[in-house]
């Protein structure tokens, strides 16, 4: 039986602002009406696999879950990583996992932020690479390339193998004439980055030739915990590991690799000129998403998020609006706007991190508009859902209700707000904030203080596991 493995750790630099420290691409809608992460899952409807089973990072785990929720699967468990040590680690935590219960299952390892035109062409390499797993083949999936693209590492096929190739070898990315010597030759496929194998298999070649990192996830899957759908792991093992992609760690010292064609539209949406490529264009090839009013506009993409943007006589850029950013850049020149995000780190600017609007578990909160010594916050919470019963040392927060009932503690006081009504929460007062409706509950807050950060909140309880 498949285990679909989906990666979900990526930043996604090279997509700012759209895409952010603290919500990547893949939780984002790029194209269509729904995530890249619930894409990925959902095209695997029609592969007769086990629940998937999500690796994230540790501050993605409630976007991933409430993602995963939205979609109304079973699904599992969501591993979480303490730190980034790429691929091969973090595929040898699924493997453990998945020999867990005697049972030695194919993994799927898919990338959480892939685009796939060809749902059916995808489901066909699948199928086709299930017979060479099943067999102790290590697969990788090979892309047809229709171009000479120069921003991906190329697989070299050998000799013909039932539904494949034995790898011949895996080559770095190359420089433009070698790229279309590649794709003339017809025996180079891009590195997709997606994987088919025995969980016991990969393991056994992970022992052999990095026994290092077979050691490090070992040590660091024993000592597991789980609360709610999360599934953590030992914090110092696993940072003892060291940091390395499955292509180096595994796939290019195997006798045992296999690539396998896949033509089905493929794209790793690594910058903006790929997204605009896989978009949907009008007549005179914009991709527009928002609103958006243009006028002598051509192969324009434009990503409005919350206002008006309007163009005049221009052509190949890519403007993207977000609520405290704004990016224009010619689509040619779109891969260096991770030179802009390298610039924002060196000065600790909050938008390489943050957008305006933040997600937590509960809900959401858009920083509306913020002064010296005040902050004011749009603040939507779920049905059901309850912020953690908290102090504050240095400030006092007000709070209107502008839609819903919101059931609000106060010291040892509990009371409802309804619409149009408010509440006032001193400094150090103990409180909490709960949606007990079946609807969202809308509220303003106005902090004031000497300090608004963040760090500035004692939690006394939390349904979501914060209070450690």
């Amino acid at each position: 039986m498949i285990l679909p493995v989906i990666m979900a750790g990526g930043s996604g630099t090279r997509l700012w602002p759209l895409s952010r420290g603290n919500y990547p691409k893949q939780f984002l809608k790029l194209i269509g009406n729904q995530t890249m992460l619930q894409q990925t899952i959902s095209r695997l409807h029609g592969i007769e696999h086990n629940p998937a089973m999500l690796i994230c990072n540790e501050e993605h785990r409630f976007i991933a879950a409430e993602q995963l929720r939205q979609l109304d699967i079973e699904h599992s468990g969501i591993f979480l990583e303490p730190v980034g040590r790429n691929t091969a680690p973090a595929i040898a935590l699924a493997a453990f996992k998945a020999l867990e219960n005697n049972k030695d299952p194919l993994l799927l390892v898919l990338a959480a932020d892939h685009i796939i035109e060809d749902q059916q062409a995808f489901h066909r390499a699948v199928i086709e690479a299930t017979e060479l797993a099943e067999h102790g083949k290590l697969v990788t999936f090979g892309i047809v390339g229709d171009k000479p693209e120069t921003g991906y590492g190329y697989i070299k096929r050998g000799e013909a193998l039932q539904h494949g190739f034995v790898v011949d070898a895996f080559v770095e990315k190359p420089d433009s004439a070698t790229a279309k010597q590649y794709i003339g030759s017809g025996k180079y496929y891009w590195n997709s980055g997606m994987f088919l194998f025995k969980a016991s298999r990969y393991l056994e070649e992970l022992k052999v030739f990095r026994p290092d990192i077979y050691a490090a996830c070992e040590k660091a899957i024993a000592v597991q915990s789980s609360d709610l759908e999360f599934i953590r792991v030992d914090k110092a093992a696993f940072e003892a590991c060291p940091d390395e992609s499955i292509d180096y760690a595994v796939m290019e010292n195997t006798k045992d690799a296999v690539v396998v064609p896949m033509d089905a539209g493929w794209s790793d949406v690594g910058g903006f000129a790929a997204l605009w490529e896989v978009s949907s264009h009008d007549e005179n090839g914009n991709a527009f998403k928002g609103d958006v009013k243009a006028v002598d506009t051509k192969n324009t993409l434009v990503f409005g998020e919350d206002k008006l943007v309007a163009t005049v006589g221009v052509q190949d850029l890519v403007i993207v609006n977000t609520k405290d950013a704004v990016l224009v850049a010619h689509k040619d020149k779109s891969q260096e706007v991770k030179a802009i995000v390298n610039q924002l780190k060196v000065e600790e600017r909050s938008e390489v991190t943050f957008h305006r609007e933040v997600y937590r578990p509960w809900g959401k909160y858009d920083s509306v508009d913020n002064g010296e010594r005040f902050q004011v916050k749009r603040i939507t919470v779920k049905p059901g859902a309850k912020l953690s019963v908290q102090m504050h040392h240095h400030r006092a927060e007000h709070w209107i209700v502008v839609s819903g009932t919101a059931k609000v503690q106060i010291d040892d006081t509990e009371q409802y707000v309804t619409e149009n009504q408010s509440v006032y929460i001193p400094i150090t007062a103990v409180h909490a904030l709960e949606n007990p409706g079946k609807v969202d509950l809308e509220l303003i807050e106005v902090q004031s203080g000497s300090y608004l950060g963040e760090d500035d909140i004692v939690r006394f309880e939390d349904r979501y596991g914060r209070v450690k």
